[in-house]
């Protein structure tokens, strides 16, 4: 198959992850299944982190399982409590990241945290310029979670990618040129949050009565599926398929058939049209819906 922009998320390999999510962290065997169901449907590339429990070693150890670790792009991200100052501390850090994943070298290595931005300039751009000079990594990028931080680290000398969270029910990025921006810099914007931790899939009784204020949203969601004729899986996808062309998109899964489902819905055939209707429904959403750190309180 070819190389498709999608990139599976493996959060949920490390850690029980979402609202939405009924099964846990997955077995060993279970995250073999959901990467080669990934790698299947023509992934060829997964985001982690080592700050996401021991998805790194599951990850690594399933390519192995398959054959497919030297073949498979590797996008992690550096614990945000590390010194990012400390070369060797950061140069142990990635080490270990590398063999976890049994990678010689990994496409990019990620920063966790928007602030460390902040010292760029001090000093974290030469040591991480090291790591792509001794060909440890090929990428510098940054998972940020406003469109502030997202500007400025595409404004950034030797910042290449830039994560960060956008779906049907969430513009702020759009609203404030982020992606229009990539493309003049030509760097590379990773989606991620396409579900919103699954929100957007949920059945409104589903949703815990804490996060009423998502209902209204996730019903007009629903209604405007039906009305349209497609699942909110196919539209959340399409949504960004047509939407924001030439972007890459991170989605999780905690089972195999969750992968499937997600890459039958983004071969579906979905009318670029639809694009501004989706977007002229959505212009209200509650800042509490686009905030997962706001749900428990």
């Amino acid at each position: 198959m070819h190389d498709i922009p999608l990139v599976l998320g493996t959060v949920q390999l490390g850690v029980s992850y979402g609202v939405a999510n009924k099964t846990g962290c997955p077995d060993q065997s279970s995250a073999i299944s959901i990467v080669r169901e990934a790698w299947e449907n023509g992934i060829r590339e997964f985001d982690t982190a080592q700050g996401y429990g021991k998805s790194e070693r599951v990850l690594g150890q399933a390519l192995e399982v398959l054959g497919f670790a030297h073949e498979a792009r590797i996008v992690t991200k550096f614990d945000p409590n590390l010194d990012h100052l400390d070369d060797r501390i950061m140069a142990s850090a990635l080490d270990k990241s590398l063999g976890n994943l049994g990678q010689s070298s990994l496409y990019a290595m990620m920063l966790h945290r928007e602030d460390l931005l902040s010292i760029w300039d001090c000093g974290l751009s030469d040591v991480l310029g090291g790591f792509v000079a001794r060909g440890k990594i090929e990428k510098v990028g940054f998972s940020v979670y406003s469109p502030d931080k997202a500007l400025e680290a595409l404004n950034t000398d030797g910042v290449d990618i830039v994560q960060l969270p956008t779906n049907v029910l969430d513009r702020r990025f759009e609203t404030a040129g982020v992606f229009q921006l990539a493309m003049e810099k030509q760097k590379i914007v990773y989606i991620r949050s396409v579900f919103l931790q699954g929100l957007i899939l949920m059945e409104e009784e589903e949703i815990p009565e804490r996060m009423a204020f998502a209902k209204p949203f996730i019903r007009r969601f629903e209604s405007l599926s039906k009305e349209l004729g497609f699942t909110r899986r196919e539209l959340a996808l399409g949504y960004i398929k047509h939407g924001f062309p030439g972007t890459k998109l991170v989605f999780g899964a905690e089972l195999s058939g969750q992968v499937r489902a997600n890459c039958s819905s983004w071969e579906k055939e979905i009318p670029a049209s639809l694009v501004p209707l989706i977007r002229e429904n959505f212009t209200d959403v509650d800042h509490r819906v686009l905030n997962p750190s706001l749900w428990s309180k």
